[in-house]
């Protein structure tokens, strides 16, 4: 019997009530996510994690084996992995030989495993850690993360979790930063009699034990880290299969609660056109070896790899289609394919990620639809912190606006930038662009290119290589700087008006913008900032009549410091 397992059944009744949310408490060191790295850290190739997982919902306890393999990209004589101290290591060993007790530390969440022999450039070393507790129970996940328990309607075990925030480490050994992905993972979880565990890539088998639990064995190739996900549930399941449009066959299932069923196909009705839309605006769906999988979940959605939390409760939208799938799918390429090998680079996600819904509601309806859908995500733009800071930051360092992060700017901020780029630009070098950022290469294929990172500063430079022209000062306005570049209209003798653009520390910004004078539209090269235009006697002037551009309007911020202070009155 393992060790923590004969602990809590020892232990009085009371002391097995579950634990409330937010707790157990977490360091400072676990809830970090990403930063700045030890030089053990980077020196660490992560070859394979095979990962057994024991549920005991009955406690909301956890039991692990973690055994992990890496080479050394240097020499090294510890080891620097990431783990939650609320999970106790019972054992480790090196190499098949187990380490003595006083071999490895963790007071803080960081397991510093000191070897038995340093361990030189090239070599590879395989660590097998045994662990278990009470895990960190989410408050309000995803905003928040750790385990989601709940129950069925019917009064069964619907449990999750969720790791974007605070990392991996929450309940299984990794090196929780965004480049520390392993190449390949596989997952064995152990579930109570009756329930199902659908998790990341392909289902290898399922084990039957004595005691009637199940064992799901999984496999997945170059997992995000915090997209390796637990779902546990008395799942019930829709399959399928969608023949691509670039010649491959690709496996689809959705795991949802019992009694839901016509619900539930309604949804995965959904899902071989949005997978089409993707394919054709994007390229090929990457983890089309595997799955496309999604599972209802009791938190609202996470991009989990192969296996996307669901939470919207079948929620019916105007646009005619359900957004937090969507928006959960596109991640497969803008978050798994393409990971930000560094977190200031988050809008490389959520940015793409929130364009391609309006890009969808524009496939489906046409242009009206996409700038409706446009506008409810322009409204949302705070301007309070840049999106971009050029430094190696930690997950929380972005989304939250209280450390100086741009918060959900890097949904709708950024997805108004890309709104922007494409007019400017074009749609021919837009989508080659973005091609060139998710699969690295111009005519992806399955098969032919596999998950990458990625950052500001490459996409930057794959847009300026694509169009031969230098846009650095696009990028540099919307990104790096908080307020948005105004235009500024001012009448001028002789029947003439003045447009010129004012951005923040006087940054060079030729932004084209077009204007309709009495019904008639044309476009400015604004080639210095700044164009004069004839105005009559009378003329009616729009400026930028199909909102193109993102720019500052004083509308929307009295809108949205009038909501604050309504919100704040209740």
């Amino acid at each position: 019997m393992p060790r923590l397992v004969a602990t809590l059944l020892s232990l009085p009744l009371l002391a097995l009530a579950p634990p409330p949310k937010g707790s157990p408490p977490l360091t400072d060191q676990t809830q970090r996510s990403g930063g700045p790295l030890l030089r053990e850290q980077t020196a660490l190739r992560f070859d394979h994690a095979d990962l057994s997982f024991e549920v005991l919902p009955e406690r909301q306890a956890l039991n692990g084996v973690a055994t992990l393999t890496f080479t050394a990209r240097a020499p090294l004589a510890r080891l620097l992995i990431d783990l939650d101290h609320n999970l106790p290591v019972s054992a480790i060993s090196i190499d098949g030989r187990p380490l003595a007790r006083a071999a490895w530390t963790n007071p803080d969440g960081r397991l510093t495993v000191t070897l038995p022999n340093p361990l030189a450039a090239g070599r590879q070393v395989t660590v097998r850690i045994s662990y278990g507790g009470t895990p960190h129970v989410a408050v309000n996940a995803p905003w928040d993360d750790g385990m989601v328990w709940s129950k069925t309607p019917d009064g069964r075990t619907w449990f999750a979790t969720t790791a974007e925030g605070y990392g991996c480490d929450l309940f299984w050994p990794c090196l929780d930063f965004p480049t520390g992905e392993p190449a390949s993972v596989d997952l064995h979880i152990t579930v109570p009699a009756g329930l199902k565990a659908p998790s990341n890539g392909r289902l290898l088998g399922i084990d039957r034990l004595p005691d009637d639990r199940t064992r799901w064995n999984w496999r997945a190739r170059q997992p995000n880290t915090y997209a390796i996900a637990l779902n546990v549930g008395p799942y019930e399941e829709i399959s399928g299969t969608y023949k691509s449009r670039y010649g491959n066959t690709i496996p689809m299932s959705y795991w949802y609660l019992p009694g839901e069923k016509a619900k539930a196909e309604a949804l995965f009705a959904e899902f071989a056109p949005t997978l089409d839309f993707f394919e054709a605006t994007v390229g090929p769906y990457p983890f089309g070896d595997e799955k496309l999988g999604v599972v209802e979940t009791p938190h609202k959605g996470m991009e989990h790899q192969t296996i996307n939390a669901y939470g919207n409760n079948y929620a019916k939208a105007p646009e005619g289609f359900d957004w937090l799938f969507h928006h959960e799918l596109s991640h497969e390429w803008f978050g798994n394919q393409l990971t930000a090998g560094n977190w200031d680079d988050y809008w490389l996600h959520e940015g793409f990620g929130s364009y391609m819904q309006p890009l969808y509601g524009r496939w489906r309806e046409g242009e009206a639809r996409y700038h409706v859908m446009l506008d409810a995500q322009r409204n949302q733009i705070a301007n309070d912190f840049p999106v971009v800071r050029d430094k190696v930051l930690t997950e929380e360092e972005v989304y939250e606006p209280k450390l100086g992060g741009p918060g959900t700017d890097i949904y709708y901020k950024a997805s108004w930038m890309l709104h922007s780029l494409r007019w400017l630009i074009g749609d021919a070098a837009f989508f080659k662009a973005m091609r060139l950022e998710v699969y690295g290469r111009d005519d992806p294929k399955p098969g032919n290119f596999r998950p990458r990172f990625g950052s500001t500063a490459e996409y930057q430079r794959i847009v300026n290589q694509v169009t031969d022209k230098n846009y650095d000062w696009f990028f540099n306005a919307y990104l790096r700087q908080a307020t948005l570049p105004e235009l500024v209209a001012t009448p001028l003798p002789g029947n003439r008006t003045e447009l010129r653009w004012k951005v923040p520390g006087g940054l060079t910004f030729p932004m084209p913008i077009e204007v309709s004078l009495n019904g008639r539209t044309r476009r400015l090269a604004m080639t210095n900032g700044a164009a004069i235009i004839d105005t009559p006697p009378g003329a009616h002037l729009v400026i930028d009549p199909e909102a193109r551009v993102l720019r500052r309007n004083p509308a929307i911020e009295a809108f949205r410091n009038w909501s604050n202070q309504q919100r704040s009155r209740k």
